[in-house]
């Protein structure tokens, strides 16, 4: 997936839109006829080139008419390199995440440093060190897949306050352990916590209003690989929800599952589709399904 971008305001830029299919390097030679190609290959080496907002490095970056592509006049965002984490879209006002199970996206009172936050934080103050980064919504530790980051708070808060009308779309891949009882259906069922932090399904049918919809793409004997999509986005609900069916997630002993092979939680944040606060763009930003999750499938069947 490519990595970034809209240029801050402080960036001049030039845009195009792209008539007629093609790819990436062929198309900057034909719009840039008085530079030199070296000038020009230079532009996706210094990763000043966008296409439909986000930076494109390869030469051969596939182009459809109608796309909109974008030339910063200086260097764009500087790239992340961390194991646990990259960057796949970043702006002046946002910043997206895909980060790995294990990793927290805040700090606890245990833990400060290793964090999603800290991380993140410290690659942009690297950059300007005034730089401030604001969580606008949460992964468990045990949850891979993407996050979102406001770059103020103004715009943290904005997000937040109209979380449900900015954001189209969120879903999840999971590998449930059973055979499901149906191909798709809806999970609705309210939830509460325990003095041990454990969220769950109260069996008296009090607790906050959480509502999940599922999709099983594919079911293999004793496990199944479910796509979930919320409605609501509480804490922990996911995992909650398939525990109060019967099919707790692989590797969730939390939750009620047995032990497995699997050596994390499988559940990842798969899809952020969401209107941008700003520009009032859709941004739609998906991650492939964990090969692990495949295989945990394909070898029980």
């Amino acid at each position: 997936m490519p990595e970034s971008v809209r240029p801050p305001r402080s960036k001049t830029q030039k845009e195009f839109i792209v008539e007629s299919d093609s790819t990436l390097l062929p198309f900057l030679f034909s719009v840039f006829r008085d530079k030199s190609r070296t000038t020009v290959k230079s532009y996706l080496t210094h990763r000043q080139v966008s296409v439909n907002d986000r930076i494109a490095t390869r030469h051969d970056t596939p182009l459809r008419s109608g796309d909109r592509i974008a030339i910063l006049s200086g260097r764009g965002f500087a790239p992340l390199t961390h194991p646990m984490l990259r960057i796949v879209f970043e702006d002046e006002y946002l910043i997206v995440i895909d980060k790995r199970e294990g990793l927290l996206s805040m700090g606890t009172e245990r833990e400060k440093e290793r964090t999603a936050y800290h991380i993140l934080s410290h690659h942009i103050k690297q950059q300007d060190p005034r730089g401030l980064i604001f969580i606008v919504h949460r992964l468990d530790r045990e949850t891979s897949g993407l996050m979102l980051f406001a770059k103020s708070q103004a715009i943290q808060e904005k997000l937040q306050k109209n979380w449900k009308q900015i954001v189209h779309k969120r879903t999840y891949i999971a590998v449930a352990e059973g055979i499901m009882p149906q191909q798709e259906g809806i999970i609705d069922a309210p939830l509460c916590e325990n003095s041990r932090f454990k969220v769950y399904v109260p069996r008296n049918g009090e607790g906050i209003p959480a509502v999940t919809h599922y999709r099983v793409i594919r079911q293999e004997r004793q496990r199944a690989l479910v796509e979930l999509e919320l409605e609501t986005g509480r804490k922990n609900q996911i995992r909650a929800h398939m525990e109060s069916i019967g099919h707790p997630i692989v590797g969730d002993k939390k939750h009620g599952a047995p032990a497995s092979d699997a050596g994390r939680v499988c559940l990842h944040a798969s899809t952020l589709c969401f209107e941008h606060p700003v520009t009032g763009r859709l941004l739609n930003f998906t991650t492939s399904i964990p090969r692990l999750f495949e295989q945990l499938v394909k070898r029980i069947g």
